[in-house]
């Protein structure tokens, strides 16, 4: 499945107002992935299928934002890429991220 395609299949459960909905939704879904870690320090186990399906609503919270605004996943994935490929050409270094140019973002 392309992201585009998990964009266009996810936009057939989108509620009203979706854009103050998936921005308080990518909230709380992030904070549900956190509280399995927190639950760690109680001596909860979690498992991989739990955290995923976490990732998985944050994701659709992700589509239902960028669908708000009429951006696909892959435009925003593209951009992003794009992006971190000028800022580290060579891979992740530390000085570069300490010291970004101008209008990087």
């Amino acid at each position: 499945m392309t992201l585009n395609d998990y964009q266009t299949l996810a936009a057939r459960t989108i509620n009203a107002n979706p854009e103050i909905h998936s921005l308080l939704g990518l909230s709380a879904e992030v904070g549900e992935l956190l509280g399995i870690y927190q639950k760690r320090y109680q001596g909860h186990e979690d498992t991989d299928q739990h955290r995923m399906k976490e990732a998985g609503d944050i994701l659709w919270m992700l589509a239902e934002y960028c669908t708000s605004q009429g951006w696909t996943l892959d435009e925003v994935a593209t951009m992003n890429i794009d992006k971190l490929r000028a800022r580290y050409p060579d891979g992740f270094d530390p000085e570069r991220s300490l010291h970004r140019r101008a209008g990087d973002e």
